[in-house]
């Protein structure tokens, strides 16, 4: 297994702690055998395939180079990745796991420009790309897109005599709760909702033309009204049962707890992955997500990104491999391994659909062709405090704190008294 290295981070006051080889001023940046070591802060390396199908690939093929992961928790990395930057850490390569992070890193001046870099490239081939852009400069270069849709258990489905190419959300709430079977500890419930707010905030902006930063989230209601209800119907797990017992989705969708479930992209690889290996026997299949309206075709999806860090120990090292990652042949070693990336061609999609075990009948191959993908969340530099305020409300609203009226309200007129 490749040596892996994990940060240990004092969030408290702000000290970065790093262990041997994660980036540390005095450390040397080469192996004994004069290959030059390059740092690289991700998450959960043993789950994300990606990771690895990246890092294997660019040593394959730079022999004078060891890449040296920095382990993070999934759950922890944007929280120790702030505690890095501020703390002056040199680890090499920082990946932006959502560009609501990246627009605070990138206004504070933490991140090295790749504008040049940016300047080389066939920007008609990079999704996403345009989502770095802060003002005429870019500090990450995107590998992956991901963009909703909604995964589906093809046996628990098998009699619902449902047309999942073109659901509405009305009509994917009807459907999950006709094929909810049983009670108790053997519910088997027809769809789980993750406790992100975007599955329901995010979606909303994306179908109703909402801005989530304007103040006013009165278009969000009808979306509040399709979550709260499949939960009152017994449809999905509760929000609150969900975040008290850290209920994982991987868990609900593949162990068949859940007939259906809304989620990214990223999803299908894990669920190849595991599914080859024998550590899992769900037979799913994706469709598109369900739409606000009849006829639409509008998801949402965020690009995850590399970044240089602005006191990077081998800077040069790092551009070099940020750029390959973002580029055509980082696009082969993950498109392989069924991660949709950011560069796409004929071949790089061909290379994707051809995977063993990825869904790639029409109603997959119509997920994939979304008419319009929207951001998750808008880049500015009031991302972050406006994504901090919807999470506390979106949290109240779902616990059954406030009512949806009173948590969209407290919404804008937070934003608006604290941000704006």
């Amino acid at each position: 297994m490749k040596r892996r290295f994990t940060q240990a981070l004092a969030i408290a006051t702000g000290i970065a702690l790093a262990t041997t080889g994660c980036g540390s001023g005095g450390k040397s940046a080469t192996t004994p055998d004069g290959k030059t070591i390059l740092t690289v802060a991700l998450w959960n390396y043993d789950t994300t395939p990606e990771f690895k199908a990246l890092v294997e690939a660019y040593e394959a093929e730079h022999k004078d180079v060891d890449v040296q992961p920095v382990d993070i928790l999934a759950d922890d990395y944007p929280q120790k990745v702030t505690t890095m930057l501020a703390g002056g850490d040199t680890t090499d390569v920082i990946t932006m796991k959502n560009v609501i992070d990246y627009a605070r890193y990138g206004t504070r001046g933490q991140l090295a420009s790749l504008k040049d870099e940016v300047g080389k490239l066939d920007k008609s081939k990079y999704r996403g790309l345009d989502a770095f852009d802060l003002d005429g400069d870019y500090f990450a270069l995107p590998y992956r897109q991901d963009f909703w849709v909604l995964y589906y258990n093809k046996k628990l489905l098998a009699n619902s005599g449902a047309d999942l190419t073109s659901l509405t959300w009305q009509e994917y709430a009807d459907l999950a709760k006709k094929t909810t079977k049983g009670s108790g500890a053997d519910t088997v419930y027809g769809t789980y909702q993750h406790t992100w707010r975007s599955l329901v905030q995010a979606i909303a902006a994306a179908q109703n033309g909402g801005d989530q930063l304007g103040g006013d989230y009165t278009f969000m209601k009808p979306q509040y009204a399709i979550a709260l209800d499949l939960e009152k119907s017994g449809a999905t797990l509760k929000w609150a049962t969900a975040r008290t017992q850290k209920v994982t989705y991987h868990t609900m969708f593949s162990e068949e707890k859940a007939a259906m479930l809304p989620m990214g992209t990223w999803y299908a690889a894990r669920l190849i992955d595991e599914k080859k290996a024998g550590k899992i026997k769900v037979d799913w299949g994706m469709a598109p997500l369900p739409q606000a309206s009849e006829g639409a075709s509008t998801t949402f999806g965020s690009p995850t990104a590399f970044a240089v860090n602005k006191k990077a120990r081998n800077a040069e090292a790092a551009r070099k491999f940020v750029t390959w990652a973002s580029g055509e042949k980082g696009a082969a070693a993950i498109a392989k391994i069924g991660v949709f990336p950011a560069y796409t061609d004929a071949t790089i999609t061909d290379l994707y659909f051809g995977v063993d075990g990825m869904a790639n009948d029409e109603v997959a191959k119509k997920a994939f062709q979304p008419g319009e993908v929207k951001l998750e969340m808008p880049v500015s530099e009031k991302s972050s405090d406006v994504d901090t305020i919807l999470n506390e409300e979106h949290e109240l609203i779902m616990t059954g704190e406030k009512s949806v009226d009173a948590g969209i309200a407290e919404m804008g007129k937070r934003v608006k008294s604290e941000v704006d």
